[in-house]
């Protein structure tokens, strides 16, 4: 497994890996193509973006006696962030394809190469969402929980977001339910 920093070239099969994994939702054919879009992390200005962030990855495999590039394998996406006293790295995404028999040595490593870029560009916090796919890659580096990440969804996407619904019923366009 090979972990680096993608580049254009990469960006047809960065957006290939994440419809791949939104596929894995079952309902994600019957979500109304505005949630879709929604969910997608890999539109051009974002691939842009995090091209220049300096904390993004892909891992690739490679291929047998080959010095160019593999399949792509996962995709991590970060970014440096002011936080007033002192900046920290957010990771805000971590793909990894689906069905693969390595998924959480995968997503270890992109967690490992973020974490590495961080030290490396002196910022000594790195913030990333628990999500099953990147806790056992927290535990390998001895991570710190010190809560769970919760996303608002403004609109009607509050309606078809994905992840676990908190209770309440939060505002609608009339006000507060």
């Amino acid at each position: 497994m090979r972990y680096r920093v993608f580049t254009e070239d990469d960006f047809e099969a960065m957006s290939d890996l994440d419809r791949q994994v939104q596929a894995q939702d079952p309902a994600w054919p019957t979500l109304p193509e505005r949630e879709q879009e929604g969910r997608l992390r890999t539109s051009l200005p974002a691939l842009r973006f995090y091209l220049r962030s300096e904390h993004s990855f892909i891992s690739e495999e490679r291929v047998q006696g080959s010095e160019d590039s593999g399949q792509l394998t996962g995709l991590i996406f970060a970014q440096s962030v002011w936080m007033g006293d002192k900046p920290i790295i957010l990771v805000t995404a971590c793909l990894v394809r689906p069905g693969s028999e390595d998924e959480g040595r995968t997503a270890a490593g992109l967690l490992h190469a973020v974490i590495k870029s961080a030290y490396d560009a002196a910022v000594y916090e790195v913030h990333y969402p628990l999500t099953p796919l990147l806790h056992a890659a927290g535990e390998a580096e001895g991570s710190h929980v010190t809560g769970r990440y919760a996303v608002h969804h403004l609109g009607s996407r509050q309606d078809t977001a994905p992840g676990e619904r908190l209770r309440g019923g939060g505002y609608t366009d009339a006000g507060r339910r």
